[in-house]
């Protein structure tokens, strides 16, 4: 049985080509995946109310939902656009959910695993950003924020998000933040780091094969998903063509 690792989707609507391609995707992992580690930014846009308000996901939490029955372990790292998930992931899809970094062994594999928007730490607004939107007060006030507001603040950081997207890109050296960033995962003992939010996709050994990096790229433009075998990481890009 293999592992699956999955990372920025940034699912918006039902009929966007990525959407179709996803809900097809994992129609294929029913049977034969064990777990599917889902690295953050699944959504473009989601946080946690007692009811769900965004009916544009429902089809992707009812495939999630089959997936789930078939006996596949769902894990879900809470990313910079889908965070405080609530009752959803964690009583309907039984979700193991992740609001930090981990360290976990799968397949005999010591990995470091984490959505990854706390790597550059030279992204000062971002993580000032990320401290007001994820503490505890912004999870409470989740609870009793009208969905209306919620759509209103979606549309501002979709806008804010998209904006500033090609100007981080063209500033950072994403591939060198991740390998330095893997330096320190190793001194911890790992034997592999497990990463998205950059949208950047490769898989690399050390020159001693002891280390494997393995940056998820995206699922948007890119379909690339990480796959693990026999103790072995893979990057792997999905192709299909059925999307209608």
């Amino acid at each position: 049985m293999r592992t699956i690792f999955l990372a920025d989707a940034h699912l918006k609507d039902p009929a966007d080509g990525n959407y179709k391609l996803l809900l097809g995707f994992l129609e294929e992992l029913t049977g034969n995946t064990e777990s599917l580690y889902i690295m953050g930014d699944l959504f473009d846009f989601w946080v946690g109310f007692p009811s769900q308000p965004f009916r544009q996901y429902d089809q992707l939490l009812e495939a999630l939902d089959r997936l789930v029955a078939s006996g596949c372990r769902l894990v879900f790292f809470e990313g910079n656009h889908d965070f405080h998930l609530g009752e959803v992931f964690s009583r309907r899809l039984k979700a193991e959910i992740h609001v930090i970094p981990i360290i976990q062994e799968i397949q005999g594999k010591r990995l470091y695993l984490c959505h990854g928007d706390q790597i550059n730490r030279a992204d000062y607004g971002y993580r000032l950003l990320r401290l007001i939107l994820r503490n505890r007060a912004a999870a409470a006030a989740v609870r009793v924020m009208p969905p209306a507001l919620a759509l209103s603040i979606k549309a501002k950081l979709q806008r804010s998000s998209q904006s500033k997207y090609h100007v981080k890109s063209a500033r950072w050296d994403y591939h060198s933040i991740i390998r330095n960033f893997a330096l320190t995962v190793r001194q911890k003992g790992c034997s592999g780091l497990v990463t998205g939010h950059f949208h950047v996709a490769f898989c690399e050994q050390s020159s001693d094969k002891a280390f494997t990096i393995l940056s998820l790229g995206d699922w948007m433009e890119q379909f690339t998903f990480g796959e693990m075998q026999n103790g072995e990481l893979r990057l792997m890009t999905y192709s299909s063509t059925k999307t209608d």
